[in-house]
């Protein structure tokens, strides 16, 4: 009897130790994993800054990737996201200009660029935007314009390019800039433009589009004003905008703010 009543009290005090232990996930302390809603471009990079996130803070970071504008309602619909990383400015300040992402937080983090991909072996080969308008090329694909930044950038180019009225009609739109990529890589479009980030790539080959063609992407990020881990979302942009993230983000392509 005396080691059951032992046993009992043993397990009272283990119990007593978890219920008063403090909630790792607290917002105060910026435990738990930080969710990242992030346009489809910097998967790669944000993938390789997460493992320096961990590495250096012990935590999770776990993405949501798809395009700017489908995040941008996601978030407006409460999702709970804690950092919002889009492929240009308009998608963040229209958030924070509600008052959904906090203003002292925001911050241009990358200069995105756009290239022209086609698949390697391929018959077809258009070296230049004025190359998509030649009858040989069937089908272009690009993010669609509605919703993806890189979409509005292929657009744009193409109409600085002027031959958006004769490549128009052949156009292909993905979700998002990863899967107009998919569209060339598999053949189901002879060529596409999407960006730089994205196309090293075994299956394509790619030339890049002069900047001048298209409004710069400044892919810019917030923290979410519902946040309960604000702490942690804060850490991980402070990572994305310091020399070791910035190394990452231009290993991938993208140019740095204020650089050369």
């Amino acid at each position: 009897m005396r080691h059951y009543r032992l046993f009992l009290l043993v397990a009272v005090l283990a119990a007593s130790s978890v219920a008063c232990r403090p909630q790792e996930s607290s917002a105060v302390e910026g435990g738990g994993v930080v969710t990242v809603a992030a346009a489809s471009d910097v998967q790669p990079a944000f993938d390789e800054i997460g493992g320096l996130f961990e590495r250096e803070t012990g935590r999770k970071a776990v993405f949501i990737f798809g395009s700017s504008g489908n995040l941008d309602r996601q978030i407006e619909n409460g999702a709970p996201v804690d950092l919002f990383a889009a492929a240009n400015a308009g998608y963040v300040d229209e958030l924070a200009a509600r008052g959904l992402l906090l203003r002292d937080t925001r911050q241009v983090y990358a200069i995105g660029r756009i290239v022209l991909v086609t698949a390697k072996g391929s018959a077809v080969k258009p070296r230049s935007l004025a190359d998509l308008a030649r009858p040989e090329v069937k089908k272009v694909a690009i993010a669609n314009p509605e919703h993806a930044p890189y979409g509005v950038a292929a657009r744009q180019a193409l109409e600085s390019a002027e031959v958006w009225g004769d490549v128009q009609r052949k156009l292909v739109y993905g979700e998002n800039v990863r899967q107009a990529l998919q569209y060339v890589q598999t053949g189901n479009a002879e060529a596409g433009i999407v960006a730089l980030s994205i196309a090293n790539v075994p299956e394509v080959e790619h030339v890049l589009i002069e900047q001048s063609l298209h409004l710069p992407l400044e892919q810019t990020m917030a923290v979410v004003a519902r946040t309960k881990n604000q702490r942690g979302a804060r850490e991980f942009a402070s990572l994305v905008a310091s020399p070791a993230g910035q190394a990452v983000m231009q290993k991938y392509g993208f140019i740095i703010p204020g650089g050369p």
